[in-house]
């Protein structure tokens, strides 16, 4: 295993079962993910994208193969040791924000630092400097519902990268927003790509949206069909 992949995808299926069908989704896909890259994952519905995703942050498991980051296979994990794993270097971005109503855009980011022995005040620090990095600090302490789509979405990738992690997972991030808006959130992300060095996944349908990262994947019926190198829009 090359020292600069992040993950090892490794012979990988996954097949569900519905009323005594048993469907494949992967069959033995191969793939890797090399440290601090940005790849746009593109393809049709039911492709296996946003499988792959879940995959890859731990919330599912593949039915035969390795996942393996940074030499740790990830797949044979326990639970608790999957959602600590989890916590310490993975952060979702998805389409509907997923943000808590009732909190303000401060208690939305800090959320994932409750799981950590923090004192308010490092908490508090590390809220600020996610906040800024968003441009959003003016807004700590607005609700969603007197937030903007586009600072929504800033907010939750906020709260993705409160915690300093490694991987950030993107399920079409910009799916609900108007173009400039998504261009906005896009741009988010190659900062965090390119000035910070967190590896993102993105699943889009969007080929705009797509340009932003460094390298395009396309998925067909489980199968990666072909690839090439995105434009890195600015």
């Amino acid at each position: 295993m090359s020292l600069t992949h992040l993950f090892d995808i490794k012979n990988v299926a996954k097949r569900f079962t519905k009323a005594n069908e048993t469907i494949t989704i992967f069959d033995k896909l191969n793939m890797h993910i090399a440290a601090e890259q940005f790849i746009a994952i593109m393809g049709p519905s039911g492709s296996g994208k946003t499988t792959l995703l879940n995959m890859l942050g731990g919330v599912d498991r593949p039915s035969d193969g390795e996942i393996i980051y940074e030499g740790l296979p990830v797949h044979t994990l326990s639970e608790s040791a999957l959602a600590s794993w989890r916590a310490q270097n993975v952060g979702f971005i998805f389409q509907f924000y997923n943000l808590m109503s009732m909190l303000s855009a401060a208690q939305n980011v800090e959320l994932p630092l409750l799981l950590k022995k923090l004192s308010k005040k490092e908490r508090k620090k590390k809220i600020d400097a996610a906040l800024a990095l968003v441009n959003l600090e003016n807004r700590a302490n607005h609700k969603p519902a007197e937030l903007s789509g586009g600072q929504q979405q800033r907010v939750a990738i906020a709260r993705a990268i409160v915690s300093d992690p490694k991987l950030l997972l993107c399920d079409e991030p910009t799916g609900d927003l108007d173009r400039s808006t998504a261009t906005e959130v896009l741009e988010n992300l190659q900062l965090l790509n390119r000035e910070f060095g967190k590896t993102i996944v993105m699943v889009t349908h969007d080929p705009a949206a797509a340009e932003f990262a460094k390298l395009q994947l396309h998925l067909d019926k489980g199968e990666f069909v072909e690839g090439k190198q995105a434009g890195s829009a600015a």
